[in-house]
């Protein structure tokens, strides 16, 4: 062969060298441009429903209280991998399904090079070879059909996930979209369905088939298939075992755990709190409430053990709240969510009942306040009326004369209408209102004397408020149940000087207790409604303050039902039940009057209702005539910087007679019984005069200056 042959042949297999390179990249370059197409056509990925999650509702420490499924009935609970599940569980799971999760790139080459080998030498699939990554893009993108299509496009969503999350948000994602069986996605859904508890404390037996679950969620179903559960269970501690993840000894007691064979319902914790809750904080999907989910349990079951004895109508109504805070701890609605003949899913901490006695400490405490009683002061409980309206004790019978301390501790009815008559209905009403409760008269009527025996309504929720304003030594604040961001300061409201409160509290914590309870630790009490349809208990201590209702949620009448049987033996018993020891009441403020009824002053030492007739001398009861009680004065003058002074006029009493502004004394009357006096600045004034005898009379005025 000639040179020329020879350079004529290398050229054209040079020309062919070059048409092969040229159609082979020019079929890459196509290749390329359509794969690069084909994964642009992917779009991004499809987070949209990887993010939606069943709403859950937690305790103030984030245990679960309940969740609510998401609207297609599923169950799918948020979960963080690192907090929320137990550390043995992870490790199997990457052990058996992904052990370089922590290191490949979403595609893990050497399992798919293994998956491919094992497919070529046995004719069928052996291992799968995807990644957590993987699984997690197809429960993102789930698709029944198994091709090399499907698997190209987990692959490429896997590159994507690993691009756009970290390892622990992968993580994260993928054990709460996991599915395992039914309509549970989720280690923490399958925990709590299978096991009944969180995904944090998992015994080996557990982790094991809760990370076999997944791989065949419906034919390995604990309660349908409990048996091939079991099975994959084994092979999972056996795979462990063999890469030294857990000792032979371990794994052969976690062999023999039992498997549960049913499901258990979903926590269901403060059901009528989680639905308030759930209401106000709409597209919420996290919720942390001030309960505590123990207390709460606890309080739930009393209700339940209390109430069957009371019969299958009865209601039963707690709360309870740290007063010091306003944070709710435990709130139960109802007895039985679900009972309809209790009408369970009304909450009746909400509702409106009437109080009974439960308004009187706040009587006594504004007649301790005026400073025209004392709680060693003697005061009549005998029959007497005031217009058409006659009080009666609720035994029908009488005590004469006793202290104001033990008419309050044996809620005596007609001690109570005298103090309140003197105090004022209206009064009364307005200082519950500017300390954040709520009292619902009935139509057309306006405040009166009936009030003071529960002929008002109020809501459990507000009596606990406004008894935690005893505990606090006169200020409320509001009660807050969902916890929020807000770091302001708590809105404080006047209920009673921190005297007035602390003598009530010192008064209440001598009531006597129900049967076979200690007495002197908890101040408390009791009432009963009209027709024996409301039961009530209130109490505190130095930290908490619960109320307790008992009726029917209907309002009709149950026979026998009184707070001191029914209401007050649950209110001790959840005092007990929270777990904490009896805190002490706090001490008492500076200038406290304390003394027995033969050292107070005069006019303490025994209570004159006004309009009563004095003993001595037939003369008119003390009255004060001018300024009439709830008038608006203006003092205002001519000269700006100067202002018109106040006159005083009385009638009846005995002289000498005292003039006290806001409690503070500013001379004696003329023989008149008059007195011009500088009058206050702006605002509410308590006037009273005192006499000889020790009768007084008190009004109450608002100070215009313009």
């Amino acid at each position: 062969m000639t040179n020329a042959e020879t350079a004529g042949g290398l050229s054209g297999r040079r020309r062919n060298i070059r048409i092969v390179l040229i159609s082979f990249a020019a079929a890459a370059a196509v290749i390329l441009v359509a794969a690069s197409a084909w994964v642009i056509s992917l779009g991004p990925l499809p987070l949209s429903d990887a993010q939606r999650v069943s709403t859950t509702v937690s305790d103030h420490k984030g245990r679960l209280l309940r969740a609510y499924a998401m609207q297609d009935g599923r169950w799918r609970l948020p979960v963080n991998a690192r907090k929320d599940v137990d550390p043995g569980y992870v490790n199997f799971l990457l052990g058996y399904e992904d052990r370089r999760f922590e290191s490949h790139f979403g595609v893990d080459v050497l399992a798919l090079a293994r998956a491919a080998f094992q497919l070529a030498s046995r004719h069928h699939i052996v291992s799968g070879g995807s990644t957590i990554t993987m699984q997690l893009a197809r429960l993102m993108e789930p698709r029944r059909e198994r091709s090399m299509s499907v698997k190209l496009r987990q692959i490429v969503r896997a590159i994507q996930i690993e691009r756009q999350f970290s390892k622990d948000q992968i993580l994260d994602l993928y054990l709460t979209l996991a599915t395992f069986g039914g309509n549970l996605e989720g280690i923490r859904a399958a925990s709590l369905a299978y096991f009944g508890k969180e995904p944090k404390r998992l015994t080996l037996g557990e982790a094991a088939v809760l990370v076999a679950l997944p791989q065949s969620p419906e034919t390995r179903r604990l309660d349908r298939f409990p048996d091939r559960a079991r099975q994959a269970r084994d092979r999972v501690l056996t795979r462990m075992v063999w890469e030294g993840r857990i000792s032979i000894e371990d794994a052969s007691r976690a062999y023999i755990e039992p498997l549960p064979r049913s499901r258990r319902p979903m926590p269901l914790l403060a059901p009528h709190a989680t639905d308030e809750a759930v209401a106000a904080m709409k597209d919420v999907s996290t919720i942390r409430l001030t309960l505590d989910a123990g207390i709460q349990q606890k309080f739930e079951g009393l209700a339940r053990d209390r109430v069957s004895a009371f019969g299958p109508y009865v209601s039963i109504g707690m709360l309870a709240v740290d007063y010091k805070s306003g944070d709710v701890i435990a709130h139960v609605g109802s007895p039985d969510y679900f009972s309809e003949r209790r009408a369970g899913q009304v909450d009746m901490t909400r509702a409106v009942r009437s109080p009974g006695s439960t308004l009187k400490p706040f009587i006594y405490g504004m007649a301790f306040e005026d400073g025209f009683v004392n709680p060693e002061s003697l005061i009549d409980d005998r029959p007497v009326r005031y217009g058409n309206y006659a009080p009666r004790n609720f035994d029908a019978t009488y005590q004469g004369a006793v202290s104001v301390r033990r008419a309050l501790q044996l809620s005596l009815n007609v001690p109570a209408v005298a103090l309140l008559d003197r105090v004022g209905a209206s009064r009364l009403s307005a200082r519950f209102r500017q300390s954040g409760a709520s009292l619902v008269l009935p139509e057309n009527e306006v405040p009166g004397l009936a009030m003071g025996l529960g002929g008002v309504g109020i809501t459990l929720t507000d009596l606990v408020k406004l008894y935690g304003g005893l505990a606090r030594l006169g200020t409320t604040v509001p009660l807050r149940e969902i916890v929020s961001g807000d770091n302001r300061g708590m809105e404080t409201r006047r209920l009673l000087d921190a005297g007035a409160a602390w003598q009530v509290g010192q008064v209440l914590i001598g009531t006597p207790p129900p049967e076979n309870a200690v007495a002197h630790r908890i101040a408390f009490k009791t009432g009963t409604s009209y027709g024996y349809r409301d039961a009530w208990s209130v109490g505190f201590d130095g930290r908490y303050v619960i109320g307790v209702w008992v009726g029917r949620p209907d309002g009709a009448p149950v026979p026998g039902l009184i707070g001191r049987a029914a209401a007050a033996p649950v209110l001790f018993d959840a005092f007990a039940r929270t777990g904490k020891m009896i805190a002490p009441l706090p001490k008492a403020p500076k200038d406290v009057l304390i003394a027995t009824n033969a050292r107070l002053p005069l006019p303490l030492q025994r209570f004159r209702p006004a309009g009563d007739l004095l003993k001595t001398g037939g003369e008119q009861a003390l009255r004060i005539q001018y300024p009439p009680n709830g008038s608006r004065i203006d003092v205002a003058a001519a000269v700006p910087t100067e202002r018109i002074p106040l006159p005083i006029k009385v009638s009846g009493g005995v002289l000498p007679m005292t003039m006290m502004v806001n409690g503070v004394a500013v001379g004696e009357l003329d023989s008149r019984r008059q007195r011009m006096i500088d009058p206050p600045g702006p605002g509410f004034a308590r006037l009273t005069v005192m006499d000889a005898t020790g009768a007084a009379d008190t009004v109450v005025i608002r100070i215009q200056s313009q």
